[in-house]
């Protein structure tokens, strides 16, 4: 009780809801990610109590995770990496006039999605901890291969398959520029120094998705939108029956992702949303705005949140990139991450989880406040919005690194995605090959090594095993059902 009255506390509220608001709009911007967010202010809350510091560093993570959905839908630019499983389908919603409705859904499924995470917590945090300690490379690299087996649920139909293939096989060639981390020489950089860390996959991801729209958009004649659906979708359409359990099966996948240590919101979103397709009564709308994937995609990521915070309590083993961030305000303020958190902190650790369920239910009540304004965006015309994005889209690829290079890597993506578009591959595979791609080769790599040049070291763990039986169950099916049609194509044909 004594933790909750902290919590409710008038200065705690405040400093919650504007680290949340912060978070959302950090989340919001292309290039501004929640890891920088949390690691630039980590400094600021030096001179500040430390529950409250720790208060404001969790709000604005919360409101990052979700934040990066609302450019996802709008205006098909992903806010975060996340966020581009969002984009494949709230940016045809957002063009069919349901851009409200899909907001909505992103909204309440990120929100189920971090309330659950952070009660799994508060409640297990301890013995989960444990259990991720049993996850090693061959487990990560296996993880990184669930995520990559997203690009078959990408393809539109059965005649795009080889071309999504190829196009997530052009993403992963991409992820291999730069140093290699198992050896420290130089790949395919021609000499460029800025390549020597490798591509940087957030202008790449504003490229491919914020400034290709834009391109498009500027070369159509005409803007036509169905305002009609437009405001009654606003107001009137309520849920789709059955996004509950698509919301449940994220918020599962993306809590247990979260919480094995160096894993990311970006697999967790991809899996979700390839268990969304496998299981939905209607494949076809996947990818032409279907909420369902919305739904397991945003309460993937989001589950990320609670789940990647509890190796890095109890271990002091960071679940992800932006818990590294918030492992170091800890730190700083003297709470060494181990089991003495839970004891001898106790009167900020409490209170800083709990103040992650206020900071949900402060993006849940903005996101719903103003889901029937944002949906507008989508009525603002050409010579308006394409200026705006373009201009938004270069701020945030140099403000990543301050770095003109990432300006012209945006560009290249831009020009060249539009290329690879128009002859019909898939962007989002490309996209997906690039972010998973190097996770995968360090997973491969390190478990090599591991298990002394033998692959069985991939197939040894009871949790491998279960892994290659889920691979299986989500490639197989849409590989014989290609191959059944190309077979029976051929044989029309002859």
């Amino acid at each position: 009780m004594e933790h909750i009255q902290t919590v409710f506390s008038f200065s705690s509220l405040l400093t919650i809801i504007i680290g949340t608001i912060a978070g959302v709009a950090v989340g919001g911007m292309p290039g501004l990610t929640a890891t920088m967010a949390v690691g630039l202010l980590v400094p600021f809350t030096y001179t500040m109590d430390p529950t409250l510091g720790l208060m404001l560093l969790g709000g604005i993570y919360c409101g990052a995770m979700y934040g990066g959905s609302i450019p996802a839908i709008l205006l098909n630019t992903p806010g975060t990496p996340a966020a581009v499983a969002t984009a494949i389908e709230g940016y045809p919603m957002a063009k069919s006039g349901r851009g409200a409705l899909a907001l909505k859904v992103s909204v309440i499924a990120s929100f189920v999605g971090g309330t659950f995470s952070v009660l799994i917590l508060l409640l297990f945090a301890p013995v989960l901890a444990q259990q991720a300690l049993k996850f090693g490379p061959a487990e990560t690299f296996l993880l990184a291969i669930m995520g990559l087996a997203g690009i078959i649920s990408i393809a539109d139909e059965n005649s795009s398959l080889i071309k999504a293939i190829i196009a997530g096989l052009i993403g992963m060639i991409i992820a291999v520029i730069g140093t290699d981390d198992m050896s420290g020489s130089l790949r395919y950089t021609m000499g460029v120094i800025e390549l020597i860390d490798g591509v940087d996959f957030m202008p790449a991801l504003i490229g491919l998705f914020s400034m290709i729209q834009m391109l498009e958009l500027a070369g159509q004649k005409t803007h036509k939108i169905d305002t009609s659906v437009l405001n009654q979708t606003s107001k009137k359409e309520k849920l789709p029956k059955g996004i509950s359990k698509y919301i449940a099966l994220g918020s599962g996948t993306g809590t247990v992702i979260g919480v094995l240590p160096g894993e990311g919101a970006t697999i967790a979103a991809f899996i979700s949303y390839n268990f969304s397709k496998r299981i939905s009564k209607v494949k076809e709308l996947f990818g032409k705005g279907n909420p369902e994937g919305i739904a397991a995609a945003e309460s993937g990521n989001n589950g990320c949140v609670g789940g990647s915070l509890v190796p890095t309590i109890t271990l002091g083993i960071p679940g992800n990139s932006v818990a590294a961030a918030l492992m170091g305000a800890f730190i700083i303020h003297g709470m060494i991450p181990g089991p003495e958190l839970f004891n001898e902190y106790a009167d900020r650790t409490y209170p800083f989880i709990i103040s992650m369920f206020v900071a949900n239910g402060v993006f849940l009540i903005v996101g719903l406040t103003l889901a029937p304004y944002l949906a507008r965006v989508a009525l603002v015309p050409p010579a308006i919005m394409v200026p705006v994005v373009a201009t938004f889209a270069v701020l945030g690829s140099y403000a990543l690194n301050n770095a003109v290079f990432d300006v012209y890597v945006m560009i290249v993506f831009a020009l060249g995605g539009l290329i690879i578009k128009r002859i019909g591959f898939s962007l989002e595979a490309l996209i997906l090959g690039l972010i998973l791609g190097p996770i995968a080769e360090g997973g491969f790599s390190q478990g090599m090594i591991i298990g002394h040049g033998s692959p069985w070291i991939f197939f040894e763990s009871t949790i491998a095993k279960i892994m290659w039986v889920i691979i299986f169950i989500l490639l197989v099916p849409p590989l014989y059902s290609y191959l059944k049609t190309f077979v029976f194509n051929k044989e029309k044909n002859a």
